[in-house]
């Protein structure tokens, strides 16, 4: 699938001048920065991997940086945009710069967290430039509001990229790395330098790729292990028994319910993976049910 060509893409100069004619500056509390190095957006799209018929989310597409690489290399762009400004702009710019590829484009102004549903083709892929501030709710929500959804590639503070991909046992393992983990094969697929940003920001940025893969098997719904996962991390420097004490009602009952999974009541909760707390969760089910 042909791409759009050189000028088409936007450089820095592009974007503060289509920010200027819009009258947008970029705000902390949107979380916004926005990508002026074309190479980057090659770099994303390439890294990526898609395939000539994906359809493909994107969550905060800003001025349209990103948006106007993704269009070249998919069958189909839905764009998702909180900003009323940049909602309204995109499709103009699309049209403006790559016209013969304007089709391919939904735009939908909302607020991602908020969406129920995506019309049109059901997306394959999620690439994205996130907010810093809400990166990791926007890809569990993601990827339980779309499960045709088999592949990510979101770009995010090097810090959450380093918690997103964490393994069990690491230090800063915790409730990110088990939920993405619950959906997903989390890794890093490179760093991104500050400089690509306008404005740049005061932190460091990573691509995180994530491949989808069935949760663990277990009885237990994906709510009752995200409440053990949030309970287990609440109090990190905590044992286990001391940590689940008030999710199971007491440390004796959180006693009872780790030896019933298997699992040694005086480890913390860093050292298991999204399977064990599966089991947990299923274990504190069972207990329940014979009171």
């Amino acid at each position: 699938m042909s791409g759009p060509p050189d000028d088409a893409l936007l450089g820095p100069a592009d974007i503060r001048r289509l920010a200027e004619s819009l009258g947008v500056r970029p705000t902390k509390r949107l979380g916004q920065n926005f990508v002026v190095d074309a190479n980057t957006v090659r770099r994303i799209v390439r890294t990526a991997e898609l395939l000539p018929d994906d359809t493909v989310l994107e969550v905060g597409p800003g001025l349209g940086s990103l948006t106007l690489g993704l269009l070249s290399a998919a069958a189909h762009v839905v764009a998702v945009e909180v900003d009323e400004v940049l909602a309204g702009a995109l499709a103009g710019t699309v049209s403006g710069r790559a016209p013969g590829l304007a089709e391919r484009l939904t735009v939908l102004h909302a607020d991602a967290l908020q969406l129920r549903e995506i019309p049109g083709p059901a997306p394959t892929a999620l690439v994205a430039n996130l907010p810093y501030n809400v990166a990791v709710p926007v890809v569990l929500h993601m990827l339980e509001l779309v499960p045709s959804l088999r592949q990510a590639l979101v770009m995010v503070q090097a810090e959450v990229a380093d918690r997103m991909t964490a393994a069990p046992g690491s230090r800063i393992y915790g409730v990110p790395s088990v939920k993405v983990a619950w959906w997903a094969h989390a890794s890093r697929a490179g760093s991104v330098p500050r400089t690509v940003f306008w404005p740049v920001p005061n932190v460091d940025s990573a691509l995180v790729r994530l491949l989808r893969r069935d949760p663990p098997a277990t009885t237990a719904s994906r709510q009752d292990v995200f409440a053990v996962v949030d309970a287990a991390f609440a109090q990190r420097r905590k044992s286990l028994r001391g940590a689940l004490a008030g999710w199971a009602g007491s440390a004796s009952a959180a006693d009872h319910v780790l030896r019933a999974a298997g699992i040694d009541p005086a480890v913390r909760g860093e050292s298991l993976d999204v399977t064990a707390f599966a089991r947990l969760a299923e274990a504190g089910s069972a207990v329940r049910l014979t009171r």
